[in-house]
């Protein structure tokens, strides 16, 4: 197990457990291939901040703010995302099987292929996020503000999404998704 050390940039195969990081800013460091086990991000900051294949449980994230972070191929596994902020970033191939993301705000994410099996959106804020190519099975969208989101992977007989809130474009996306006919009037 490591101890976080704030003067350190760059951490590479390392494990965090129990570490609280609770109103801290992190900017501008990377970490590589690394295990968070139960660590707390609540009311933190991270700007700039590569957390590349890195393995998250039980964490919490409560009021956490991502401002152009990178965490392509990071997994999260029963962990906590009330009100968290991402603004901008790469959050490609991550896998969010399962999170509970209702009160979270995800806008200009890049979420390339992201695994968010089952999980739930519930009024959550997806804007302006590239979801091509990611698995939505069983995601619930209801009440979800999407606009702006690529949702060509979406597969509306899959997914939830009463209420969803979409634009006209990806209205007739998801129409054509449903194998319907969209001609002009």
């Amino acid at each position: 197990m490591a101890e976080f050390d704030f003067s350190v940039q760059r951490h590479s195969e390392a494990t965090f457990i129990d570490v609280d990081l609770v109103e801290e800013t992190l900017e501008g460091v990377e970490f590589d291939n690394c295990q968070f086990r139960s660590v707390r991000f609540n009311c933190s900051t991270q700007i700039d901040v590569a957390f590349l294949n890195c393995a998250f449980s039980n964490c919490t994230f409560f009021d956490a703010t991502f401002t152009r972070c990178k965490l392509v191929g990071s997994s999260f596994e029963r962990c906590g995302f009330d009100i968290t902020t991402v603004d901008g970033g790469d959050w490609s191939f991550v896998s969010l099987r399962g999170a509970d993301l209702s009160s979270a705000t995800f806008t200009k994410v890049r979420m390339r292929e992201a695994d968010l099996t089952e999980a739930n959106c519930q009024g959550a804020t997806l804007r302006d996020v590239d979801l091509s190519g990611a698995v939505l099975r069983k995601a619930d969208f209801t009440r979800c503000d999407l606009r702006g989101s690529d949702l060509s992977a979406l597969d509306p007989a899959t997914a939830q999404l009463a209420h969803a809130i979409i634009t006209a474009d990806q209205s007739v996306a998801i129409a054509l998704a449903l194998g319907l006919d969209v001609r002009e009037a």
